[in-house]
């Protein structure tokens, strides 16, 4: 069974964010990362892209496939997660923590109220 942290937003595209005051920290969830497998490349947008949401923002990939990665929320990119770069299965090990993948500063928080709940979620992951 995936952890799905109730603090947390989602995307159907398994995308998580995580809101420190106006930028969304994103990651791939337990699920996506369980499913691809092993991860041994992850590619991330540069600092100060801007992205409106649903915009590809990197890729993951995996010793079995490729998975685009979307921008959860509009905004610029502010930080990006060195580590990956050495240490790709972070993701694998720390999902919601060291595995992060980027920062947004937001453009409109709005959009956040779009994403879904930790329950919503799961039951789209139940219903694949």
């Amino acid at each position: 069974m995936s952890e799905i942290p109730a603090e947390l937003r989602y995307r159907d595209s398994h995308e998580w964010v995580r809101v420190e005051d106006d930028v969304a920290v994103v990651g791939i969830t337990d699920h996506a990362q369980d499913s691809m497998g092993d991860l041994v490349f992850v590619e991330m947008p540069e600092v100060g892209v801007v992205f409106a949401a649903g915009d590809e923002a990197g890729v993951v990939e995996s010793v079995k496939a490729a998975s685009d990665i979307y921008a959860p929320v509009s905004g610029e990119v502010v930080a990006i997660n060195e580590a990956l770069e050495d240490e790709p299965e972070l993701v694998n090990n720390e999902p919601y923590a060291g595995g992060w993948l980027f920062k947004i500063k937001m453009a409109d928080s709005g959009e956040l109220k779009e994403m879904l709940t930790a329950d919503q979620y799961q039951e789209q992951i139940d219903s694949e």
